[in-house]
């Protein structure tokens, strides 16, 4: 969900405003997502490289996102949406960790739809975390496959992402869910993410469903 302070620059807010329009998108994004029946989304929400952003940045990131929990977890509920998280929930703020938790607790009976968030994320770290696990667990060399790697994911029981969605011009997947989006259909647009509708959703799903995907096969 990339360009909220672009957003916000074009318009002479601060990046905060931006970050404000860009939970906004997110919020109508679920919305549509639920209607159209879609099982799984994942929202790279924050990074373990956003660290490196100014303070104040980082709280106004975080103090959102104990806003977005507190006013959607009871929709989620009516709406039967699961919260899940990727990433390592220690390192976030005392109030942020404790709205995730109370937000997975309150949706962990929900069925229809799996909303992921990935937070305090890294792609190459999720591998080196399932890595370590099959290490302490002693797995043997030659039982270590693709399923036995899988279920270390912060991903496990998921399917893999059938569409990967980029926005704001950038032509990258920097460091998200490398492992799981080996045949990923890629999807970029110049959109920044504070201006990706319901109706932008819908172009993307219609780039999809117009390719014929191989999966490294000759059809």
């Amino acid at each position: 969900m990339d360009g909220n302070g672009r957003w916000a620059q074009q318009r002479g807010l601060s990046r905060s405003e931006g970050h404000k329009a860009g939970v906004e998108a997110a919020r109508g994004l679920v919305t549509e997502c639920r209607k159209l029946g879609i099982e799984c989304l994942t929202l790279y929400t924050f990074s373990q490289e956003n660290w490196q952003r100014p303070a104040e940045e980082i709280n106004t990131l975080f103090a959102l996102l104990v806003e977005f929990l507190g006013l959607e977890v009871p929709n989620m509920e009516r709406e039967s949406i699961r919260l899940r998280i990727l990433g390592e929930l220690d390192a976030l703020p005392l109030a942020a960790r404790a709205a995730v938790r109370h937000a997975l607790k309150r949706t962990a009976r929900c069925s229809a739809m799996t909303v992921n968030l990935a937070l305090n994320y890294s792609g190459r770290g999720e591998m080196l975390r399932a890595a370590r696990s099959l290490m302490r667990d002693g797995i043997r060399p030659e039982r270590v496959n693709e399923e036995e790697f899988s279920r270390r994911l912060y991903t496990a029981g998921q399917p893999d992402p059938d569409l990967l969605i980029r926005t704001s011009g950038e032509l990258r997947i920097s460091n998200f869910l490398l492992f799981q989006c080996a045949y990923s259909e890629l999807y970029f647009t110049e959109e920044l993410w504070p201006d990706f509708s319901p109706r932008s959703l819908h172009k993307a799903l219609a780039s999809y469903a117009a390719r014929q995907r191989r999966f490294g096969t000759i059809r």
